[in-house]
């Protein structure tokens, strides 16, 4: 079996690797919605990964991106959940391939270096992160296999709800462990411990055409009922509660000349607790369907969900198991509760102990001044192989 400092040894020197690595797929467009963009980086990173003699398979889907699989097989001895031998539960490394942003992004904003920061679309949500487990799990490979069998999952449809590689997390994170998910580290250098949940939803409303300046009377605007529905949707906002809903997209009408006979709208529903899910979203589907004129009509699909992260004794043990890896290397970081949500609230509700923002630090994400630390490339790399390396322990 490997010594701890055998890892943290390979580690060290791979930054100009890594920055190589993290260059080649920012600079690959991936949006959540370009498939054949998601693929691309899926067939980059599996051909590193192959490269370095680590096995790889594809799911593939028709409409979002493949799902890639990695395994490395464990070389502990110990019994232990954890612990290593053939048999023993995983320990899974997830981090998606996709990202916000549209077709020629990375064109027109290839990857740049500005002092120690890395620029680029996506480069901390997540592709760092990607980097970062491409990089744990070929340590673990090339210096003898882990001490648990380590499976890397990296899907392709995050950013909306990972409406096709949900069940894949989820099978996959209840056979493992312990799941640590490379969303991009906080700003401040801390790691995730708890997320809201969100569901993302699309209402499509079909109206009745007419002229606007004859006979506008004979019309039924769905623009218009979108607006009454918009101001009821936002009505359902809770703070106490911590619930928000926003209508972050709209489209609709024929022309300027005459009434809109459809427009669609998209819904981002978050929340703290897992019971408000089902709550909310029959108040959205509610709204959704009462329309206020005879001739109009409407109909709601469910994009994509993802369960809260909840804290309970297994993530607790495991951000403890993280945090105490990180403060081995001097690495000041703490757990703190996030607002947003991810993949691994879906991986913690199967039950598994699940601790989330591995990846390196950065700031500013779907945004054009996204940035990624540089600096933290290898240090967030070698704080995930010491907490793999003492699971069990």
């Amino acid at each position: 079996m490997m010594t701890e400092r055998a890892i943290l040894d390979w580690l060290a020197p791979r930054r100009e690797e890594m920055i190589a690595l993290l260059a080649q797929i920012v600079n690959i467009d991936g949006g959540s919605y370009d498939k054949a963009g998601v693929d691309r980086v899926g067939r980059h990173l599996r051909d590193w990964l192959e490269r370095a003699g680590i096995a790889c398979e594809v799911t593939p889907f028709a409409a979002q991106g493949d799902v890639l699989h990695a395994h490395v097989p464990g070389g502990g001895a110990s019994a232990d959940d954890c612990g290593g031998g053939a048999g023993n539960a995983p320990a899974l490394l997830m981090g998606h391939m996709d990202t916000v942003f549209p077709p020629g992004e990375a064109l027109r904003r290839p990857f740049s270096i500005i002092g120690d920061r890395g620029h680029g679309p996506g480069c901390a949500d997540m592709k760092a992160g990607l980097v970062m487990n491409a990089f744990v799990l070929r340590a673990f490979a090339e210096t003898g296999g882990a001490p648990a069998p380590l499976h890397g999952l990296f899907t392709g449809d995050e950013e909306i709800g990972s409406p096709a590689s949900r069940p894949i997390i989820e099978a996959a994170a209840a056979r493992a462990c312990a799941v640590f998910n490379a969303e991009p580290g906080r700003a401040n250098g801390n790691i995730v411990d708890g997320r809201r949940g969100g569901a993302f939803f699309r209402v499509t409303i079909a109206g009745r055409a007419a002229h606007a300046g004859l006979n506008p009377a004979d019309g039924r605007s769905a623009i218009h009922e979108l607006g009454r529905k918009i101001v009821a949707w936002h009505g359902l906002n809770d703070a106490v509660r911590d619930i928000s809903v926003n209508v972050g997209l709209v489209s609709g009408g024929q022309s300027v000349n005459t009434i809109a006979p459809f427009a669609t709208a998209e819904i981002d529903l978050r929340f703290s607790d897992p019971g408000d899910e089902a709550r909310m979203a029959a108040a959205i589907a509610s709204i959704a369907h009462a329309c206020a004129e005879d001739g109009l009509s409407a109909r709601i699909e469910t994009l994509g969900s993802f369960s809260p992260m909840a804290r309970n004794d297994g993530s607790v043990a495991l951000t403890a198991l993280y945090l105490g890896a990180a403060a081995a290397l001097g690495q000041g970081t703490a757990a703190e509760f996030t607002r947003s949500c991810a993949d691994s609230g879906v991986a913690s509700a199967t039950g598994t102990p699940t601790v989330c923002a591995l990846g390196p630090v950065g700031g500013h994400a779907h945004s054009p001044e996204e940035y990624v630390e540089l600096g933290s490339l290898v240090p967030r790399a070698q704080a995930l192989a010491l907490a793999i390396m003492r699971l069990g322990g």
